[in-house]
């Protein structure tokens, strides 16, 4: 048997034999896959000859600091080439990657600049940014993948591009404040009193709007007034230009994120383009999704004709399971929130913040553990159900909010590192068995932990100079970030890779809806039962977020006579038809394959 098919039935849902199963990974569902998240900055270093990206200069001119938390440390698409045994060896069957297009190097007002590692200040959405590698790296990263049976997952932005654009009233003050459409309609220069223009414009037809200068005078660096990439991007009429977004009201689709241009995805052309820029990646390089950046922040419109575009790209190229998921940000236990982008906007899948969130309460002791059971009640505000759910990339901490160690300790966990270790543990144990699809952060799995958010969770996994990540303490390890953390024989990296192989060989792990079976008002157990949808077995998931024993009885399927342990201990049998006899250490976690 070849290595492909070995790893064939090795990772996807079901084993081999008995089963129809899938021929490549391109027939796997969204579902069926464990997903590492990378920042190729903060990776693997495979080329030291592109860590200033062809730029000469200090660190404002190339970006290149790797002292600083903010500036490109020197990460590249060949370190992740080299290290996707690595990746695999975790269990992972497919990798997102940040943003990889060419960004303009370094923004910020004097004093507060920083470096686009991180991939969203785009200028050129056609290449790939020269401190990460070419378009032929690129390819040659994406076809390593797709040789290994895994999929690869392309970060996207169409609601802004790095910061060009500024209006003329603002310079020199930082940040612009937003102007309504109401104070400051497009048929007047500067608000209600100021001189006409765009006559006729009446938010639809578009060939009416000429003049972008109705809430500011919109300006452009000569240097800068060609940088971008395609050419009609460099127009400032496909640009909001109304000052920066307060995250509330109109504002939150129409303003500027943190200064970046806010594109007019309103606009027609806006539309055709970026519809033209994307389905070209799936064309030339065969990508298997995207995950959609600041997703919430377009308006519904556009993405009802760009999902279907791409989607249609997608299945021309041969790509029938293309997994488009949005990011639609929230720091609440509220699956509304994120559920109306499915309905409203038609994305096919949002990131699932609300798990995120209802994981941090209920593991740092803080909830009880009814509140993951009102989560997944939610299940079904979804466009689709909880068949749909099952698609939401979940997760425990971002690049963004910080890591699930951090987010445990600001919601309240104050315990031992031993103990946040176990925490940790169990947390995962929920990513990897519950519904939804399991991402790993990179880095996640050498017990990183940082200090907050955003720079401060963005820690190197190649040994980093950065004073600030070397002086903190790892999990389950007595490493620093000071060394290379590529070690797969770290504890969490081992419960990972045992537990997404435990997933992706077991279909009521991907593709089975679940039934709550006990959660309670304080910390303690909760166990759910998800099921093979060919066969109908059933499989126990236990789960105790106290710091005692828990011994109670739950109900099982009357059918589920015997469990067989795949991880955790399990009663070998039920105690009567309908109910099984649990018994969970503290902090501890089992999966139970009914018989």
């Amino acid at each position: 048997m070849k290595r492909s098919l070995l790893l064939l039935c090795f990772g996807i849902a079901g084993l081999c034999g008995g089963q129809a199963q899938a021929q490549t990974y391109r027939d796997r569902l969204p579902e069926d896959e464990v997903i590492y998240f990378v920042l190729p900055d903060r990776f693997e270093n495979g080329d030291t000859t592109n860590d200033k990206g062809g730029l000469k200069g200090d660190r404002l001119a190339t970006g290149f600091d790797p002292t600083h938390k903010g500036f490109f440390h020197g990460g590249d698409l060949k370190g992740l080439i080299k290290r996707l045994d690595y990746i695999q060896g975790l269990g992972a069957t497919a990798v997102w990657v940040a943003p990889i297009f060419q960004n303009k190097p370094v923004q910020g007002p004097p004093g507060q600049e920083s470096a686009a590692y991180h991939g969203y200040w785009i200028t050129d959405f056609t290449r790939v940014d020269s401190h990460l590698g070419s378009n032929a790296d690129f390819k040659a990263l994406v076809d390593a993948v797709h040789a290994r049976g895994m999929k690869f997952y392309m970060d996207i932005v169409v609601n802004h591009t790095a910061d060009v654009l500024y209006p003329a009233e603002c310079a020199g003050q930082g940040q612009c404040p937003y102007r309504s459409i109401a104070d400051y309609p497009y048929q007047r220069r500067g608000g209600i009193a100021g001189a006409a223009i765009n006559s006729g414009f009446d938010g639809i037809n578009f060939d009416a709007l000429k003049d972008p200068n109705y809430a500011y005078t919109v300006q452009v660096k000569p240097a800068e007034k060609d940088i971008k990439v395609p050419a009609w991007l460099n127009d400032p009429i496909y640009y909001h230009n109304r000052g920066d977004t307060t995250f509330r009201g109109e504002s939150s689709q129409m303003g500027d994120f943190v200064g970046l241009d806010d594109v007019f995805t309103e606009h027609p052309r806006v539309i055709d383009g970026m519809i033209e820029i994307y389905g070209a990646w799936i064309d030339k390089y065969g990508v298997d999704g995207f995950r959609i950046d600041t997703a919430q922040h377009v308006n519904p419109e556009f993405w009802q004709k760009f999902v279907p575009a791409m989607l249609e790209r997608a299945k021309a190229r041969g790509i029938p399971n293309f997994h488009i998921f949005g990011e639609v940000a929230t720091s609440e236990m509220d699956p509304a929130h994120t559920a109306v982008n499915t309905r409203v906007d038609r994305l096919p899948s949002v990131l699932d913040f609300p798990f995120a969130r209802a994981v941090v309460d209920t593991v740092a002791g803080k909830a009880g553990t009814d509140e993951l059971a009102r989560l997944f009640r939610g299940d079904a505000l979804y466009e689709g159900g909880p068949s749909a759910a099952l698609q939401l990339p979940t997760f425990l901490g971002n690049h963004d909010a910080g890591r699930f160690p951090m987010l445990l300790k600001m919601f309240g966990y104050q315990g031992s590192d031993d103990e946040l270790l176990k925490r940790s543990m169990l947390g995962h144990a929920m990513l990897l068995t519950l519904r939804g699809v399991p991402t790993i952060y990179s880095g996640d799995e050498q017990g990183f932990v940082g200090k907050g958010g955003d720079q401060d969770a963005r820690q190197d996994l190649f040994a980093s100079k950065v004073t600030t990540y070397n002086e903190g303490k790892l999990l389950g390890t007595a490493a620093t970030t000071a060394q290379v953390n590529f070690n797969t024989d770290h504890p969490i990296y081992r419960e990972i890779a045992t537990l997404s192989r435990i997933r992706t060989s077991n279909a009521a792990l991907t593709r089975g809806l679940q039934t709550i079976r006990y959660a309670q008002e304080k910390p303690g157990l909760f166990a759910v039962s998800r099921f093979d949808p060919a066969t109908g077995r059933e499989m126990l998931l236990l789960f105790n977020t106290s710091n005692e024993p828990v011994e109670q009885n739950v109900r099982v399927e009357t059918r589920s006579a015997e469990f067989e342990t795949l991880a955790g201990t399990c009663a070998p049998k039920a105690s009567a038809p309908g109910s099984v006899r649990v018994t969970l250490p503290a902090l501890g976690y089992a999966v139970c394959n009914a018989r």
